[in-house]
């Protein structure tokens, strides 16, 4: 009967762990708009985030937020790979904000696996840059801050 009953409560646990992970892979990333972004960086106050572009480098080179990092198309394993490693030893209530800006927000194959990979490691505090059109014209057009080269 114990034995019946402890293979019950694994099950339930694996069931309920396994519904986690799918939840959070599919879900909805939290969001920042560019003009909500832009201010928050220009402002002295805040500590500033950990930005992240996970999309391709000839973007990247051409145009990017300046103090973020390149880490690749996260549609690519090896990309979610380098995103892992540079979290790891990060506190899970870091904030980090993602982008990518390769096409319109609904087609990008990027941002949501970044966003699930990070979720799924613990971090809270995370949001995407929402670039309805794409970061040369969401961002770039509107004057916020640009850096370019690597």
């Amino acid at each position: 009967m114990r034995t019946l009953a402890a293979v019950a409560m694994l099950t339930v646990v694996v069931s309920s762990a396994g519904a986690r992970a799918d939840a959070v892979k599919n879900a909805e990333p939290q969001s920042i708009q560019p003009a909500e972004l832009a201010k928050f960086l220009r402002s002295p106050k805040n500590k500033k985030p950990l930005l992240i572009q996970v999309g391709f480098r000839v973007l990247y080179e051409q145009a990017h937020i300046p103090g973020s990092e390149y880490i690749g198309p996260a549609s690519e394993d090896e990309a979610l790979g380098r995103l892992r490693a540079r979290v790891k030893a990060l506190p899970r209530s870091t904030f980090i904000v993602l982008y990518c800006g390769c096409c319109p927000w609904s087609k990008c194959p990027n941002v949501k696996p970044a966003y699930a990979a990070l979720r799924a490691l613990g971090f809270k505090n995370v949001k995407v840059l929402r670039l309805a059109d794409n970061f040369g014209a969401d961002w770039v057009d509107k004057g916020y801050p640009v850096a370019k080269g690597r």
